[in-house]
């Protein structure tokens, strides 16, 4: 579970069972982070109610604060929990792309030590 998750309702006062559900999606995305970042990130959860003239949209907005980065994701739909389940799937996308970034396996770090010494021998003619 991430350490920092702030709830907050925009124009609407939320129910204990969307808070709940914020903290089940939002708060399980943990795992897609690596390691060492969990301590220090921090996520800001907004769930906006809009008015039109003929419809009603929901709106739900992360701000997802990463020691190197941070990355945001919005969505509308008709209802809060249809806009949360579209914020996880594209928080997920980000940050497996964040991990990739940023992270190295051991075998990626032993094949880069491998060839990083062949690479600076030189080769006769």
């Amino acid at each position: 579970m991430i350490n920092t998750l702030q709830i907050s309702g925009v124009h609407s006062q939320l129910t204990e069972k969307e808070r709940n559900y914020v903290l089940k999606k939002i708060g399980g995305l943990d795992k897609y982070i690596p390691k060492k970042a969990r301590p220090s990130t921090s996520v800001e959860v907004k769930l906006k109610d809009k008015k039109a003239k003929d419809k009603r949209t929901h709106e739900c907005e992360v701000i997802m604060k990463l020691p190197k980065s941070t990355i945001t994701s919005h969505r509308d739909s008709t209802s809060f929990i249809a806009a949360i389940d579209e914020v996880e799937e594209n928080l997920k996308k980000q940050l497996k792309r964040y991990k990739d970034l940023h992270t190295f396996s051991r075998i990626t770090k032993h094949t880069i030590a491998r060839f990083g010494r062949r690479s600076t021998q030189v080769l006769p003619d």
